[in-house]
This record gives C-alpha cells, structure tokens and sequence, in this order.
C-alpha cells in the first residue's frame, strides 16, 4: 500500500491491493454501509470476488481514510486504463457486471476529501476518469465542483429506474395502466391456462438453489447459445455463485421469480444496497415468451421495491432504449463518463480522453452493425 501525505490535515490516501490479507475490511465495510451513494459493486464482497475469479491485475483500491482514527471516507478500484482506444488514464475500475461508478462516500466527507481522492488517483497523470457515473449522485456533484479542475462529461445517457414512496408509485400507476394493464392481465390469464401461476420473491437459505435454477435458465436461452451466460465460462460461474453466496450472507441479495406449476419460467437477481435495488441479472424460458414472462416479472418487481422499508430507488442497469423495461420501470438515471483534470493543459487533457472514449464508441457501434449484417 502506499501511503499519500496528510499535509497537517489529519488524512491520508493510501492504496491497497483489493485482495491481501491484511486488508481494513471492516473499516471498508463500514464505508460500504453507509455510503450517500449505495454501490454494491465497490464493496468488499463484490468486488473481491469479481478479482479473485475474473481479474484483470493490477486494480488498486484507493481509500481517503482519518489518519488517526482509520476510518474511510471516500474509496474506489482504480485501473490504468485507455480513455477510449489510444490515451492511458487513471480510472475507477467498473464492468459489464457492476456499470455503477460512483465511488463509496461518506456522509460526513466534504471537498476537502474528494481533493484528496482526486490528486490521489490522478497521481503525476494529473486526469481521473469516471465511467458509469449516475451524474446525480453525491459523489459526482462533489468531484464536478472541485476548485481548479476542468471537468468534462463524455458519452452520457438514460437508462431505466424508478423511485420510491409516492413517486415510485405514481410510475407504476402510469406503467400498468389502459391497455397494457388489460393486455398483461389478458397474458396472465393464458399462462394460467398452462398450469397454476407463482410470483415470489426468494430469500434466506433457499436463495443458493435457486440462483442455480437461474444459472440454468439463462444458460438455455439466447445467452447460452451466444456463449456470454454466466454459466458458460467457469471463471463467470464461480465468480456469481460467490457473489451471491456472500450477499446471501448478509441479506443484500433477492431473487424474484415466476413458475408456471414447477416450471421457473423467468428469474431476476437483485442486489440490495442502503435502500437501492439493482437488477443485476434477467433470464427468461424463451418457449413461454408469447405471455411476456419478463415483463410480468419486472411489474411484480416494481411493486415488490415499492413494498421495502426504506426504499428509495431501483436502477435497472439496462442498457439504454431497452425495449422491455423502458416502458416500465418510468424514471431515468443520467449516467455519463467524468473526466477530471488539473494543472497544465487541463483543458487540452479532457478532450482528448473525451475524443477517445467518442472514437472508441464509434467503432463499438459499427462492429454491432457489421454483426447485424453478417447475421441477416
């Protein structure tokens, strides 16, 4: 670990390997739980398992702690990485299995703690970047206001939420209603045909069968045969059944499900984090997908998020325009990348990373459409 100067202030920037041994997991933990911006991702249980089976190396966890007392007050992985395809810069380390960036902020942190974790981070490159950073969040509102530092939003866009209390429920009023109401009603009818109908939610010691079945109907569908479900590579099932195995432990996991008699026909994962649900993982029996399983599942979803002591918000982790969710789960969190930097030509390095993360996105978007064409 190396260790930042206090500079008198009583904190200290150190970095960590995310998986030694003689790690300050509590006083990670403690962050973890009560963080102004819940994110499971950057907790000691998901994260460390996602290294221990998935890499990649060399992802340090930066921690801006009270020197004297030792408690964290704004952590986050940290990966030298592209901006895009070409410019290396120093990056908060997020996946396609965790797309939330925001790093772990305590409720009595201030400026004076996010500048710290900044230079820290940065280090002599002087650029921090940010992906997948809901650009609402505590964190990022913080980090946009440093004194001094050019701040610049790159790639931004919507994706599927919804809130709590009266505003979570006046969504799910304008989601179910008119003549999708009628028609999911109509499907829930027919399924009914097929066997008896279950909606429920999993939780406790059956939770570590069930995501097994999960594991096999994702496997059966589209995601089995593409190669990309999590059953398909052993190190993406061993990271999954330690992920869950571990939030299990420590109820921040749920599964929702829907069986028509034995049959599980659609199953959906959720991790729970300081009043926030996210949808980790959907799978659907694709021989049922005339009833709309998925987006039967998700209603019931919505109504059981509703249904939570003290909760505040479910992000859907969706892909934007997703066209099953979208509809249904109303509200829309802004997620963006943040690029950060100080000192000499700031500006300059901004747009740089900027135009490499555009570039990098541009060749995404045409390898998609090149597949498409080869497929048709």
């Amino acid at each position: 670990m190396l260790p930042d100067s206090t500079g008198g202030s009583g904190l200290e920037a150190r970095f960590f390997d995310p998986l030694q041994d003689d790690l300050p997991l509590e006083a990670w933990q403690d962050l973890s739980d009560v963080a102004v911006d819940p994110n499971p991702f950057f907790g000691p249980a998901f994260l460390r398992s996602h290294l221990r089976h998935m890499g990649p190396g060399r992802v340090k966890l930066l921690a801006v702690r009270d020197s004297l007392t030792g408690r964290w007050l704004m952590s986050a992985p940290i990966q030298i990485r592209p901006a895009g395809v070409l410019v290396p810069v120093p990056t908060v380390f997020t996946t396609e299995y965790g797309p939330v960036g925001s790093p772990l902020l305590h409720p009595d942190a201030g400026t004076s703690h996010a500048r710290r974790f900044f230079e820290a981070a940065a280090g002599k490159t002087g650029m921090l970047a940010l992906p997948h950073l809901p650009l609402a969040s505590g964190a990022a509102r913080m980090l946009m206001d440093l004194d001094g530092a050019d701040v610049r939003v790159a790639e931004s866009y919507h994706r599927a939420c919804h809130d709590g209390g009266p505003d979570g429920q006046a969504q799910f009023d304008e989601a179910f209603k008119g003549k999708r109401r009628k028609e999911m009603k109509r499907l829930l009818r027919r399924l009914e045909d097929e066997g008896p109908v279950t909606l429920e939610t999993i939780g406790g010691d059956a939770l570590q069968s069930r995501f097994e079945q999960f594991l096999e109907l994702e496997a059966s569908g589209w995601k089995g045969r593409e190669n990309t479900a999590l059953a398909s590579q052993s190190q993406t099932a061993a990271f999954a059944r330690e992920t869950v195995a571990g939030a299990a432990r420590t109820g921040r996991v749920r599964i929702d499900e829907l069986r028509v008699g034995e049959t599980l026909i659609a199953s959906l994962v959720l991790l729970v984090d300081g009043g926030h649900v996210f949808a980790w993982k959907i799978a659907f029996d694709e021989a049922f997908s005339r009833y709309s399983p998925g987006a039967q599942l998700v209603l019931y979803t919505f109504q059981e998020n509703l249904a939570m002591p003290e909760f505040t918000l479910a992000d859907s982790l969706a892909i934007p325009g997703h066209s099953m969710i979208e509809p249904l789960w109303r509200g829309r969190l802004e997620i963006g990348t943040l690029f950060l930097a100080d000192g000499h030509m700031a500006a300059f390095k901004t747009r740089v990373c900027a135009a490499d993360l555009a570039l990098e996105q541009s060749l995404r978007r045409l390898a998609r459409d090149v597949r498409r064409r080869v497929r048709s």
